[in-house]
């Protein structure tokens, strides 16, 4: 099994790793990237969002594309619907 590949800058990010059927990718706190894009590129909060849902979200690399988790409350489930 190959290893999980990785996203330069969102180190302190990261969660750990999630396993599929014949591969590892790396599971990071979409909240997490957006506060260090914030602190470490002086974006707005706004714009540390679209940079994540375009340019970060939005590369697919295949089967080892990493995982950018939301985090949420059980009871705010409905939410994400």
């Amino acid at each position: 099994m190959e290893e999980a590949l990785l996203v330069n800058g969102f180190d302190s990010a990261l969660l750990g790793f999630g396993r599929r059927f014949n591969s590892v990718v790396a599971v990071y706190s979409y909240a997490k990237c957006v506060a260090l894009l914030v602190k470490e590129s002086g974006m707005s909060e706004e714009e540390a969002h679209e940079y994540m849902d375009y340019n970060v979200i939005g590369a697919f690399v295949g089967d080892k594309t990493p995982i950018f988790m939301i985090e949420v409350d059980i009871d705010d489930r409905e939410s994400l619907q």
